[in-house]
């Protein structure tokens, strides 16, 4: 019943099509090899393989994996965190209304923001792991790199980081693929996390 509300939501959509549906997680990564979407949403508990294996699964194993968004009953849930720590872009609660399910998938396509970041920071902040000593990739980013880093931790596009930093979409977009490739980050959510768990920014 989930399944068939959410098709019928996101087919009503200009731009949008859904590619396959699966009942668990370990159809969900046959289905995604066959198919190949832009974006999957995974429910994170599942029988057979929960979402979290499955996610680790899809973006191990296939080249140029797609986003994944995490669709979850309850916010504040260790299971939503270890998702978002296995490479999951984001989350979106199962209440959520349909025009919110359609931003997501249209934002984590376009990567160029953060899915809900004050609920990322509670999540952090509860469950995150800090690590000490620092990273060795913070002593790596640039005064501006940082900047940036934080700005994309509050949920800042790359037009808003600009229009904050004074300077140009492009030189902000270059800042923003510079930090992903300091952290080893695969996206924003990963290079955030790894913020939030190494202690280079402070959850709350």
């Amino acid at each position: 019943m989930v399944r068939t509300a959410l098709r019928v939501i996101l087919e009503a959509e200009d731009g949008l099509e859904v590619a396959g549906e699966a009942a668990t997680g370990a159809e969900a990564v046959t289905v995604v090899r066959e198919t190949r979407p832009d974006v999957v949403l995974m429910d994170v508990r599942m029988p057979e393989v929960d979402g979290i294996r499955a996610t680790e699964r899809i973006l191990a194993s296939i080249a140029d994996p797609p986003r994944i968004v995490v669709v979850t009953t309850f916010e504040n849930d260790a299971y939503v965190y270890e998702a978002l720590r296995a490479g999951a872009a984001g989350f979106l609660l199962k209440r959520a209304a349909a025009e919110e399910l359609v931003r997501a998938v249209r934002l984590v396509a376009a990567s160029d923001s953060l899915l809900f970041p004050a609920a990322v920071r509670s999540l952090a902040a509860e469950y995150g792991r800090r690590q000490a000593p620092a990273p060795a990739w913070a002593a790596r980013l640039t005064v501006r790199e940082a900047e940036v880093l934080r700005l994309m931790a509050r949920g800042l596009t790359n037009a808003e980081i600009a229009a904050r930093m004074g300077v140009g979409p492009a030189t902000a977009k270059t800042h923003v693929a510079a930090v992903l490739a300091k952290t080893g980050a695969r996206d924003r959510t990963q290079a955030v996390i790894a913020a939030y768990e190494s202690g280079f920014i402070a959850p709350r």
